[in-house]
């Protein structure tokens, strides 16, 4: 017999799980159910393991809620964990408050103060689960400090940080009243002043847009795809890349009309459409992506081929390739892309490659992806930045063994931090004097061309991720 607690909410036990996990390294703050039909269930199974019952399946409405209260919770950990403080009776009960037992708070702040949802309800619903989950004392403690919540936020007093003080001083309190670590916050008020920087974060902590491809190359359109959006009501804008649209919401909808599971279309955003726009894929060309998996833009590369040429997809994570090797089955391109299992440092040095063009995507901060993973601004640290850099350094240097004289080196990120960006590239042009610069203008919008002549998508101005390419060429000489 099956443990099932029908007085607790499906969604609310998820995710609260699901934060758990998020906080120990065992998952993503990604969308549920993404992956197929039985991750609902598998979801449900950790649930059971770590409270020790069952709640009744997940639905499409609960499977929404578990989305937007994990992807929520997390952005706004740093917030929420300031007015839990706050309001506790001790700092020494923030401090040792156990890990579950946090995970319940912070789900009732952030429904009670970001998504205004009936706080009666909340501070019901969420005292049941630590009562069951924990200890009737656990429920007694959230009620406590939920009703205090209400009420602060009724009388419009809730307890946030001023602005006042030297700039480390206001950093950190824009850090906790936007939920972003401090240094993150530091480096975008010293390169893009205080005022851009309040709307990255604004743009960060909102609902993010799902970029998704029309897969062209197996025949379909995006007026195809428009039509079967309509039957399904799902709400769609149009992008200026002629197989993208984006989606804010409906993409449980689309996941269980079998778009993405038939490879009609796939998940990406249009930021990296342009990359392979700076690419420039032409049929019959030999292309290498030097660190490809898990492949998106070396199967939108194959698909520009049109069965003509080849892309060879290179990467260092095997598991990561087995994905591509998939995907590229599943959209009808294993003619025209060979996977290799290599890291290109060393395959640098044993190859003598003769592709046309060369996509060096590298490891990066993810700076410009934080809309979407939630999760990665608890996880990066200014030293990460540092080790980022040399190992871009290096991996640039690598690709430029296997660039043949008049051939083309594309350099890009998802990262909208100049030191992975320009700093890379006019470093290795200091180091390689045999490449230059190569214009654009041709390739992407001129509203994408920064003033030095490379590709950039800016977050808050361009309402995508943000991304970086440099299309680099050897001289003949």
């Amino acid at each position: 017999m099956q443990n099932i607690n029908e007085e607790i909410s499906p969604h609310r036990a998820v995710a609260t799980v699901r934060l758990l996990r998020i906080e120990k390294g065992g998952a993503f703050a990604g969308l549920l159910n993404e992956k197929g039909k039985n991750s609902g269930k598998n979801e449900m199974d950790y649930v059971e393991r770590t409270l020790g019952f069952r709640t009744r399946e997940l639905d499409d409405r609960d499977i929404r809620l578990v989305t937007e209260i994990v992807g929520g919770t997390v952005r706004w950990r740093r917030y929420l964990d300031h007015l839990i403080l706050s309001l506790c009776n001790k700092e020494k009960v923030f401090t040792d408050m156990e890990p579950l037992l946090l995970q319940i708070l912070r789900i009732g702040f952030f429904e009670i103060v970001k998504l205004n949802m009936p706080s009666y309800a909340v501070v019901d619903e969420n005292v049941k689960l630590a009562k069951v989950a924990l200890r009737p004392g656990a429920g007694n403690l959230v009620n406590g400090i939920l009703r205090k919540l209400v009420l602060l936020k009724e009388s419009d007093s809730l307890p946030l940080p001023k602005l006042e003080g030297d700039d480390r001083s206001r950093a950190r309190a824009l850090a906790t009243i936007y939920s972003h670590p401090v240094w993150m916050v530091r480096r975008w008020i010293k390169y893009l002043g205080q005022e851009e920087a309040v709307r990255l974060m604004n743009w960060n902590n909102a609902d993010p847009y799902f970029g998704i491809r029309v897969n062209t190359w197996k025949g379909y359109t995006r007026a195809d795809i428009f039509s079967q959006l309509e039957d399904l009501k799902v709400d769609y804008e149009t992008s200026v890349l002629d197989d993208f649209f984006r989606i804010r919401t409906g993409m449980q909808a689309i996941i269980h009309a079998g778009l993405l599971e038939k490879g009609i279309c796939s998940v990406q955003d249009e930021s990296a459409g342009f990359v392979v726009s700076v690419v420039d894929p032409q049929p019959g060309e030999t292309i290498t992506d030097c660190c490809a998996a898990p492949g998106g833009k070396s199967l939108y590369m194959a698909s520009r081929l049109q069965g003509q040429g080849m892309v060879y997809a290179i990467d260092i994570n095997e598991g990561r390739l087995r994905i591509l090797r998939d995907a590229a089955k599943l959209q009808d391109l294993v003619g025209v892309i060979t996977a290799i299992h290599s890291d290109l440092r060393a395959y640098s040095i044993r190859n003598i490659v003769k592709s046309d063009k060369f996509l060096l995507d590298v490891p990066c901060s993810g700076l410009g992806v934080l809309s979407k993973r939630a999760d990665l601004r608890w996880n990066r640290h200014l030293e990460d930045l540092k080790e980022l850099t040399r190992l871009q350094d290096e991996l640039l240097d690598a690709a430029a063994l296997l660039v043949k004289p008049g051939g083309v080196l594309v350099y890009s990120t998802c990262s909208i931090d100049p030191d992975e960006n320009e700093g890379r590239v006019m470093s290795f042009l200091q180091r390689h004097p045999e490449f230059s610069v190569q214009p654009i203008n041709r390739l992407v919008p001129p509203d994408f061309i920064s003033e030095d002549g490379f590709y950039f998508s800016n977050p808050v101005k361009h309402c995508m991720d943000g991304a970086f390419a440099a299309r680099l060429v050897r001289s003949l000489s």
